[in-house]
Formats: structure tokens, C-alpha cells, sequence
């Protein structure tokens, strides 16, 4: 496939963008709950503007390292391991979810948003699947595929 790497480049520019901004969103959305003192069901407001903070940087160092591993995946030009493509599976449900809940809550635009981003990271993820390398693992010495090497 001549085309794996460059959408593995922008799969894993996309992922650091969408990092940036779930970190910027969770930030200005920490500084409402703190200035207007918000807060859900008794909780004290600080909590959740920290909380808010802390969950942004998790969930944006979690997005950094899946760019990293799409990116690692483009550089090399080889299939992810197994703990890798598993978190890069994640990744692909977690858009899923996300793509599902801000259709309900935003808009159909955040939905193509977030399946754009599924789209890149499922082409990824097949382009660089191990069924995809196995035929070229197949040809033997005389370059033909399936010809069994010769005993002499």
C-alpha cells in the first residue's frame, strides 16, 4: 500500500491537534466552574476545576502517546506490536464513544469530526495489520510466491 504512510503522518498530526485541544477545552472549561463557582451535587467547586484540569491531561497524554505509536508506525514503516495496536484499537473505540456522545450533545459536526479522526486511525490500524505483511513473508528464495525452496 503506497499510501499507509502519509495517512499514518496526518493520523498522528491530527491526534496531537485533537490533544491540544481536549487539553485547551478541559482548561477553559476548569476556569468557568472555578470563576462561577459551580458545582454538582455538593462537590466543592476547586475539586472540579482541578479535576477538569487533570482529566484533560490524562486524557491528552493518552492521545499524545497513540500520535506517537501512529507516528512510529510511519517512520518505520512497519506494523505496531501487539500492546501498541491494542492501544491503538482503544483509541479507535474511544472515537466511537466520544463520536456517539457529542452527536447527542453538540452537533452531526462533531460527530464527522470525530469519525474522521476513526477513519484515519482504522485505515492505520489495516494498512499496517501483520495479514498485510504475511504475503510478503511467503516468497521464497526464487522470488515467486508459494514456491517452495529448493533442497539442493
Amino acid at each position: 500500500m503506497a499510501a499507509r504512510r502519509p495517512v499514518a503522518g496526518v493520523t498522528a498530526a491530527v491526534l496531537v491537534l485533537e490533544a491540544a485541544g481536549i487539553v485547551l477545552l478541559n482548561w477553559i472549561l476548569s476556569v468557568f466552574v472555578d470563576r462561577q463557582k459551580m458545582s454538582l451535587a455538593g462537590l466543592d467547586a476547586d475539586a472540579m476545576s482541578k479535576g477538569a484540569v487533570a482529566a484533560g491531561l490524562v486524557f491528552g497524554l493518552y492521545l499524545l502517546w497513540c500520535a506517537f505509536l501512529v507516528a512510529r508506525c510511519a517512520v518505520r514503516d512497519r506494523a505496531p506490536g501487539t500492546f501498541a495496536r491494542i492501544v491503538l484499537i482503544s483509541c479507535a473505540v474511544v472515537h466511537g464513544v466520544v463520536g456517539a456522545f457529542v452527536y447527542g450533545l453538540v452537533s452531526w459536526v462533531a460527530l464527522v469530526g470525530a469519525l474522521v479522526v476513526l477513519g484515519l486511525l482504522i485505515h492505520t490500524l489495516v494498512a499496517y495489520s501483520p495479514a498485510a505483511a504475511a504475503p510478503e513473508a511467503e516468497t521464497s528464495e526464487a522470488g515467486t510466491p508459494g514456491a517452495e525452496p529448493s533442497l539442493g
